[in-house]
């Protein structure tokens, strides 16, 4: 029996597994952007049977036209909160793109012990940048609405959430893997 061949097909057979991890965990971010860019674009936050809302503005259907208005979000949601949700929204996005982009630079241009820190640390900054316009939205918004329920926007951003905290968590573990 050839050791040396035996030896090769098992570290040939690590590397292979160090890839499929590799490609499914850079599968798993680009899903987490797709989601959160859908649910931070999209208006679908809210629904009512004659309104339906995000964290931008709201869309109001006139009776008479059955056609959807855009209207601005009511003065009663204090701006304070609505600010904070949006910049918090909008950070999560930005950081879930740069941790792409450290994860990209990472993999070709650093050593193995190296790798995925920053990638990390970064994916859990955007997770908790979601978590905190994703609380505050759904503690201060529709809470008295007896009428209404979240729409797929608000079920994405969260799916986003779990899939940023995921991968900022699995890119900490793929350091200590490779080190």
């Amino acid at each position: 029996m050839n050791l040396t061949v035996w030896s090769w097909d098992a570290q040939g057979l690590r590397k292979m597994s160090m890839l499929k991890a590799l490609a499914g965990i850079c599968f798993l971010h680009l899903t987490t952007i797709v989601l959160l860019f859908i649910a931070v674009i999209d208006d679908a936050w809210w629904f009512t049977n004659s309104l339906y809302s995000d964290i931008w503005g709201r869309w109001v259907m006139e009776f008479d036209d059955e056609v959807w208005v855009y209207t601005d979000l009511p003065s009663s949601y204090r701006r304070d909160y609505l600010g904070a949700v949006q910049a918090f929204a909008i950070l999560a996005c930005m950081f879930v793109v740069f941790s792409l982009f450290a994860f990209i630079y990472q993999i070709f241009m650093l050593g193995k012990g190296e790798r995925f820190t920053l990638t990390g640390v970064l994916q859990l900054v955007a997770c908790f940048c979601l978590m905190v316009a994703l609380a505050v939205y759904t503690d201060h918004f529709h809470r008295g609405e007896k009428e209404g329920w979240y729409g797929y926007s608000y079920i994405l951003a969260w799916l986003a959430w779990l899939l940023s905290l995921l991968t900022g968590v699995l890119y900490i573990i793929l350091k200590k893997k490779m080190e």
